[in-house]
């Protein structure tokens, strides 16, 4: 089996981001970002996802966490597309439903080739300590944009934020999982246009 890995990275005048990324792995993570909340949610993500993950993200946090959230989408996305390939024998399509105590998050995903988010959470806080809650919607679209997957979350219900948010990541990383996994009775890639 051809090993679906990528590495690549993001320089701009706000971020410096590097990302490796192993579809097959085994949830090994090195995760070292300025962003405290994200780092926490993209160490879930990678093992709830059994992905090997090595991220540093490092920007402009004077300003904000925007850039530096924004630009770790953008480059994961990218990352997670090129390690898919051609996206032959894939199941394309994961869902993944993840309680984190009182929160339940929904997600679903087909690795479709056609980037969409649909997004439906309401939080009770705007902030996780001094993480911004807009930035969750601002990383799942770029990530969804970058990879080309269509992907659709919802939180259920919940009281705490941050388990909210938590169980979005976890749904997220399994989801995924799911959708990449290989399936032999799936000869080049699943649709009937014979195309993604």
């Amino acid at each position: 089996m051809t090993t679906r890995t990528a590495e690549l990275t993001r320089e701009t005048q706000e971020t410096k981001i590097a990302v490796k990324l192993n579809i097959d792995g085994t949830g090994k993570r090195d995760i070292q970002t300025d962003v405290p909340f994200m780092t926490h949610m993209l160490d879930l993500w990678a093992k709830h996802g059994s992905f090997d993950l090595e991220i540093k993200g490092f920007g402009d946090i004077e300003i904000d966490d925007h850039h530096t959230t924004e630009d770790m989408g953008i480059t994961l996305g990218q990352a997670f597309n090129k390690a898919l390939g051609d996206k032959a024998g894939i199941k394309r399509y994961g869902h993944a439903l993840v309680p984190m105590d009182e929160a339940l998050a929904e997600v679903i995903v087909d690795l479709s080739n056609r980037p969409h988010l649909e997004y439906r959470a309401e939080y009770p806080t705007d902030t996780v300590g001094n993480f911004s809650v807009e930035l969750v919607e601002e990383f799942l679209w770029k990530f969804a944009l970058e990879a080309r997957i269509t992907l659709h979350v919802r939180i259920h219900y919940g009281k705490n934020t941050h388990h909210m948010v938590e169980g979005i990541f976890k749904a997220l990383g399994r989801a995924l999982d799911d959708a990449t996994q290989l399936d032999s009775r799936v000869q080049g890639v699943l649709s009937t246009k014979g195309a993604l």
